[in-house]
């Protein structure tokens, strides 16, 4: 047992800081999915997007604050950014971002069989084996570094 084990139950450790050998492997993952993606062709704006809406789905604030900056410094819009919840109702992103997006919420959320298949045509349809491949790894990564931020209880600071 820990000897935190006499806190309070709320009281969270950054597991990054706590096990930086883990995290810093993490990173490395990262830099090499970021590095694939490129390879592959993927613009960074669409690594983003990706980014962004797993950690919608998954709930981690901390991760969307730190990747609608990203975004917004990869040239990505506001507009497209605050619609990003809702990108099958509207006509601002292309095939291929689409394609990209249903991929990586099925990879997010593996158990929805249907979603799954309907994402993988759409996949076929408009982005390459590489491409297809960047974008599942982007989600990965992203889901384990939500994960990281959500059990951490990571904070969002109010920028200044």
């Amino acid at each position: 047992m820990s000897s935190r084990a006499t806190g309070t139950a709320t009281q969270r450790i950054f597991i990054d800081k706590q096990s930086p050998k883990a995290y810093h492997a993490l990173v490395q993952t990262s830099e090499a999915v970021r590095a694939t993606a490129a390879d592959a062709g993927l613009d960074r704006t669409v690594v983003e997007l990706i980014n962004l809406r797993v950690s919608q789905i998954n709930g981690c604030a901390y991760c969307l604050n730190v990747h609608t900056r990203a975004a917004l410094r990869a040239g990505e819009t506001a507009q497209r950014l605050g619609v990003l919840a809702a990108w099958r109702d509207t006509e601002l992103f292309t095939p291929a971002e689409r394609a990209a997006l249903a991929l990586a919420e099925a990879t997010t959320e593996p158990t929805d069989a249907a979603a799954q298949e309907t994402a993988w045509e759409a996949a076929r349809d408009a982005l390459t084996d590489d491409q297809i491949s960047a974008v599942i790894w982007v989600a990965i990564t992203i889901n384990a570094f939500n994960r990281v931020s959500i059990m951490s209880k990571h904070p969002v600071r109010t920028e200044r």
